[in-house]
């Protein structure tokens, strides 16, 4: 609607002054930029305010007499007409093609995805379900006495792999309930020092926590924290060098910097880190490329924000910021 108001506004302020050495057609023509421009960028409601607020404004500023709506002569009425009619069949048209080209985009994207999906997942599900056929299949053989350390290592050899499987499935239905909208966040004062301390112990990683234990409590799901946290430590380690999580207050927020010194990602590409199925050649190649996608979409479902900066002296660092509880 912007669009419309500040289209119109401009074509009667530049034509005003000249209405006496312009024709109607000509006047009306140029009436129909910002029609279709409130098509392109707003859709059909817009488009069609925007037809029939052209049309008062042709005809009071640019029919005789003048700052009326009366139209004395047949053919400025004819004009006016076909006019509104035109600005309509335009902006419907123009709307329509806006149309078509968003669901081809969506088309696309989703082509792009599911190329990208049947690419990672036939590698990344049948890794570990290789391990644990062969595992199992070893286990199984009639013929062969395995000793107490054989059966262990076959065994632990299973567990992981089914970890890994795991894994996997579990960031599939993560990246498939963001993407449907699926996903409620029990929002509520949380202690993210308790919550990183938990992630950084669960993980069993060498971790630097610097973490002040005086922080205000953040709204957030300490679920869904945990789970972030826990995807940018795996990033973190992934790349190598020391990992140090970082907390601190300001302005109504809470932030927690996940920093590692490996060797980052160019700048122009911190956008591309978050889009599913990324796998950049900075960090590992393992995985679907899911994680970070899963660690902004969970922030964001919390009310926050996940960005990523370049580590001063080298490096990565992913930022959440979520809204302080004292805060209002």
């Amino acid at each position: 609607m912007i669009v419309a108001v500040a289209g119109l506004a401009l074509a009667t302020g530049a034509m005003a002054p000249f209405r006496d050495q312009l024709s109607l057609p000509a006047v009306v023509l140029l009436f129909l930029v910002p029609v279709l421009a409130s098509a392109a960028s707003g859709g059909l409601w817009p488009a069609l305010g925007a037809a029939l607020a052209a049309e008062l404004l042709v005809n009071w500023f640019f029919v005789p007499p003048y700052r009326t709506l009366a139209v004395q002569s047949g053919d400025n009425l004819v004009t006016l007409v076909v006019y509104l009619l035109v600005a309509v069949a335009a902006g419907l048209a123009v709307d329509a093609t806006a149309a078509r080209s968003a669901e081809a985009a969506r088309l696309g994207e989703t082509d792009r995805l599911r190329s990208a999906l049947l690419g990672a997942v036939g590698h990344d599900l049948r890794t570990p379900l290789s391990g644990i056929k062969a595992a199992v299949s070893s286990l199984r053989q009639p013929d062969v006495t395995f000793g107490d350390a054989d059966r262990a290592e076959l065994l632990a050899t299973v567990e992981e792999s089914a970890d890994r499987l795991a894994a996997v499935i579990d960031n599939l239905l993560a990246v498939s309930r963001l993407q449907a909208g699926a996903l409620a966040a029990d929002v509520r004062p949380t202690a993210v020092d308790g919550v990183v301390a938990q992630v950084v112990l669960d993980g069993g990683g060498t971790v630097t926590v610097d973490v002040p234990d005086d922080l205000p409590p953040a709204l957030a799901d300490a679920g869904l924290l945990e789970r972030v946290l826990a995807n940018l430590l795996a990033n973190a380690e992934a790349a190598g060098g020391p990992v140090t999580v970082r907390g601190a207050a300001a302005g109504g927020l809470v932030t927690l910097a996940v920093e590692d010194h490996g060797p980052g990602i160019a700048p122009g590409r911190l956008d591309a880190a978050f889009a599913p199925f990324q796998r950049l050649d900075d960090h590992t190649g393992g995985g679907l490329g899911l994680g970070l996608a899963i660690a902004r979409g969970f922030t964001e479902a919390q009310g926050g924000t996940l960005t990523a900066t370049p580590t001063e002296g080298g490096g990565l660092t992913m930022t959440i910021s979520l809204r302080a509880a004292t805060d209002g």
